[in-house]
Formats: structure tokens, sequence, C-alpha cells
């Protein structure tokens, strides 16, 4: 009895076993055979991820292709506070430099991604990896570098921490520069590291890459002399463009003080901002040409036309204007040569308002330009529906308006471009309508004589060159302050541009506040414009002008109103 007890436990067993194996082995055919392809889906829909592949931003270019601002790979490191060995947060806190404090508060219930430093160079991030600290990843981005630092910081502008435009050109064009970002596919384990890339799902676009006119070499000169004329006469603020007549083209845009977009710690609002083009201000005396113009286009005026300007002064509506020295009669030529406020207001008002009111506007004033930076004035040039005379008087030498140093060296380039106005541009090769005819041919011709003749024998003649014949215009206006006009704050400007007899290069200087013995723009700012423009046109091979050098009477000390 016991022994057919035993047998038939045996064979129970062994029957619960075959079940067993039966059970397991069509459960092994349902997993590797039926649902393999679910089960592996599921499988890797737990270890697969779709991350970002981030795109390179555009170079910026100089014309002759040299960098202005590039996009430099770094490594960024990350933590996932849900796995991250805070045990370890004290070693990492000091191989980083950073408060242990700092780390702590990032790791937060329910977030999955923290950052711990940016932007850091291969070997470092490299350093921190070899730790092997659970928890902790690294990931390529990029941040700007621009090579040329302070010299094109204003108009360059600077990339935020995301590599996004914030200012100047990197702003007006991010779009460009930007490109898109792609995705892949890859396979992760379990502390998010990647196993291997999968697929490609969305190829990465690369930035664009912007050309521009800049002209680096000319850049680095207008910026050097620039910044030693501020310095020299211990200024505010100064700034500088040089345009190719023709085109319209700048090739220097440069403003002091200026900062390193390299460094940034301790940018100010002052040294980020391109005051070409951001700063209007009242020109003083360099918008006489402006004027003289209105008289030519006129009719009514020629070069050697006589104006009184006895006895130095005169009276509108109760308020008077006058000049430095009793000029007596001058020519309309010596009128601007030796910058008489007198002879100014007097030709303006023969002349009538609006159509000096008009010829300004048709030279470029009182409206942007359409440069493409950010923070463009359209300065001011007020229309009065019945103007007095004093405002016409006051308005002819550079009062009562207000322009941006981009408006009146496209003003100047004007007259050397045969009165035909150039739309200024940034952009190589950009498409911009043709250059309008804003004044006579023949004022220009006549214009450009008479600038001439400011620097040969006038209030310009610190800004002569021994290879180039150079035309142009000094201007000193006095700075309103809480009390009006002040009688020691100024600004020194000089606009012109050369060879006169063929002209190439149209420049403007100016300097805010100059507070040394020196202020005229004569003083200031012509001997500076002088210097820089017979280096850019050897710097452009021009042909020197054969000019008869005894005829010149260099670097003057001048002490007249300009």
């Amino acid at each position: 009895m016991s022994m057919m007890l035993s047998f038939w436990r045996h064979i129970l067993v062994l029957v619960f076993l075959a079940l067993m194996l039966g059970l397991i082995g069509v459960r092994a055919v349902k997993l590797q055979v039926l649902d393999r392809e679910f089960l592996q889906n599921q499988g890797i829909a737990r270890m697969e991820r779709v991350d970002q592949v981030v795109a390179s931003r555009g170079m910026i270019l100089d014309r002759a292709g040299q960098p202005l601002a590039v996009s430099v790979p770094l490594f960024t490191l990350w933590m996932d506070p849900r796995i991250v060995d805070v045990s370890r947060l004290s070693e990492l806190s000091r191989a980083l430099d950073i408060p242990h404090s700092r780390l702590q508060n990032r790791i937060q219930p329910g977030r999955a991604f923290a950052y711990i430093k940016r932007h850091m160079v291969p070997e470092d991030a490299e350093r921190i990896l070899a730790l092997n600290i659970d928890g902790v990843f690294s990931q390529t981005e990029y941040k700007r570098y621009y090579p040329a630092g302070e010299v094109t910081a204003q108009f360059i502008g600077m990339t935020n921490v995301d590599d996004e435009g914030q200012e100047g050109l990197e702003l007006s064009f991010n779009e460009l520069l930007s490109g898109s970002n792609g995705k892949k596919r890859v396979l992760k384990d379990l502390y998010s590291q990647t196993i291997r890339d999968v697929e490609s799902i969305l190829p990465v676009s690369p930035g664009g890459e912007l050309s521009l006119t800049i002209d680096l070499e000319l850049q680095y000169l207008a910026y050097r002399e620039l910044k030693a004329a501020v310095a020299e006469h211990q200024a505010k603020a100064g700034s500088l463009i040089m345009m190719d007549v023709t085109t319209g083209e700048v090739l220097a845009m440069v403003n002091q003080p200026s900062f390193n977009p390299n460094n940034r710690s301790d940018l100010t609002y002052a040294q980020a901002r391109n005051r070409s083009v951001t700063d209007a201000f009242e020109p003083g005396s360099v918008v006489k040409t402006l004027t003289i113009a209105a008289a030519l286009d006129s009719g009514k005026y020629q070069p050697d036309t006589n104006i009184k300007t006895s006895p130095g002064y005169q009276r509108y509506n109760g308020h008077t204007i006058r000049d430095s020295y009793d000029y007596g009669t001058l020519s309309l030529t010596k009128v601007l040569s030796k910058s008489s406020n007198v002879g100014a207001s007097r030709v303006a008002i023969e002349v009538g308002a609006q159509n000096v009111w008009q010829t300004f506007y048709q030279l470029g004033l009182g409206q942007p330009t359409g440069i493409g930076l950010p923070g463009e004035s359209a300065g001011s040039l007020p229309n009065h529906v019945k103007w007095k005379d004093i405002e016409t008087a006051t308005f002819s030498y550079g009062y009562g308006l207000a322009v941006t140093p981009l408006q009146l060296v496209t003003a100047y380039s004007s007259i050397a471009n045969a009165g035909k106005k150039p739309t200024p541009r940034l952009i190589k090769g950009q498409s911009i309508a043709s250059a309008i005819q804003a004044i006579s041919p023949q004022t220009a011709d006549q214009l450009a004589a008479m600038l001439e003749d400011v620097v040969l024998t006038g209030t310009g003649r610190s800004a002569q060159s021994r290879l180039y014949r150079i035309g142009g215009k000094t201007g000193t206006a006095h700075k309103i302050d809480s009390q009006g006009y002040s009688d020691n704050s100024y600004v020194a400007t000089f606009a012109g541009f050369a060879p006169v007899s063929n002209p190439k290069l149209a420049m403007i200087i100016t300097i805010d506040e100059p507070s040394g013995e020196k202020y005229y723009g004569g003083e200031v700012a012509a001997p500076a414009f002088g210097r820089i423009m017979e280096a850019a046109l050897q710097q452009l091979n021009v042909v020197p002008d054969q000019v008869i050098n005894e005829q010149l009477v260099f670097n003057p000390v001048l002490q007249e109103s300009l």
C-alpha cells in the first residue's frame, strides 16, 4: 500500500513538473515569438529618448572674411537631482569652487535637471567628470567669442548665456545667425547616460554667416585714433563713422567708451550704447554746409556772392546771435570757411526757412537711415508752420534740431557723391534702392571746393593732409544742462571727405564734452580726422593728389568760434 502511494506521488510530481515546464515553454514562446516585437518596443521606449542637437550660431565676418564673432563649443555640467550622489556634493563644490549651499539648493523634489556650471573648457569639464560622481553629466553648448573685442563691440552687439542675440547686429539678425536646432533619437541607460545614437529625426541647420561692409584694418585704425583723441582731450565720449561715398558702405564705426564683449563683468549701459546711431545731438556749425547747399540750390547765390556780416552780430525777435569777430563783408565761400553765424543766418532767412528745411531733409536728416541697427534714432528736424526769424537763424547754424553721426556722414557722402544720397549699409551685398539726387551736381561740386577752402584757409586747417585734398567742416555746439545752454560743455565735430579731386571716403568725428583747454571742433576733432583720413586712403591704395605742399599751413592753433 505504501509503495503504491509512493508511486502515485512520484507520478503527480512528474506531472506537475511537466505542466510547469509546459507553462514555462508556452510563456517563453509567447514572450520570445508572439509578443517579441511588442516587448522590444516597450523596452526601447523605456531606454529611448529624443535629444536636441544644438545648432552652432553663424559667424559674423568683415568684408575680407575676417571673423568678428564666432561660436566656440564648450561643455556644460548638469545633474539629475533624483539620482545624484548627495554625499559627494562637498567634493564637487571644492572641485568647481562653487558654494556647497548653491549646489544643495538646486536639488529640489520632482526636478530631473539642474545646471551645475555652464560653458566650461573641455579640460576642466573632463576633470570633473573623471570624479565619477553619480548623477553628474555633461552636454555640449556654444559660447560666442569676439576676436576684435572692444574694437567692434557696439555694432556687433552680444549674445546671452543661451547664445541668443541681445544687442547690435547679433539682435537684428538673430534669426539668420541662430539657425535651427536638430533632433536625434538615442538610447540611454538607467543613469541617463547615452549608450548610442539611434537615428537622426531632424537634421541640425547651422546658423547663416553674416558678411559686413566693415574693413577690420580701418576699424582698428579708427578705434585707436578716436580713443587717443578722447583721452587727450579728457572727453566724456566720442564717435566716428567712415563711409564709402558711392555705395554707402560703412567701413568703420567706432565709439568711446567701449567694452570687452568677452568679459562683461563690469559692463555699463554707457559702454554698450552705439552712440553713432542712438545718440542725437544739436550739431552746431557742421550743418552750415547744408544751409549753404540750400542757398546754392536756390539759384540766388553763387560761391562768390557777398554777404555783409558787420558789425559781427545780429538781433532777431529780441535775441542776439554773434560771430567771434566782425568779419565785414564775406563771400559765401568765406562764410563757410570762417563759420560765420551772422552770414549763415542772413543767407537762410533770404533763401527761406522751408527751403532750408527741405534741403536738410533731402540730405537725410530727421529720418532713420534704415541701416538695420537696433535703437537707431531718427533725430529731430522740426518743421514749424510759421518760422520766426530767430528760429530760422539758429537752425541755419545747427541749433533747434538733433542729428546722429550716421545721418551727418550720410549728408556729407551725398555732397561727395555729386549730390546723390547713398543708403548707409553694414551688410555686404545687401540689395538697396538707388541713390536719390538730394542736391544738384553743380551745387555738390561747388560745395566740395568750398569745403576744401575750409580746410586750406578756414577753421578746419588742422585736418590738412600732405598727401590728399581734404574738404570738411568744423562744428562746436553748446550742450544743454539744467540752466539752459552751458557755457563750458560742448560737442566738437568735424565732418568731411577726401580726396576732393575724386572723393572716396566720407567721415565724421564727434567728441562729446572735451574738458581740456581745447574744445573747438577745429582743435579737437579736425586733427584726428586728418590723420585717420590720410592713413585710410593710403590703406586703400588711393593715389595721392598732386598738391603743392608749400600752399598748405599745417596744424594751426585756432581761437575763433566755429
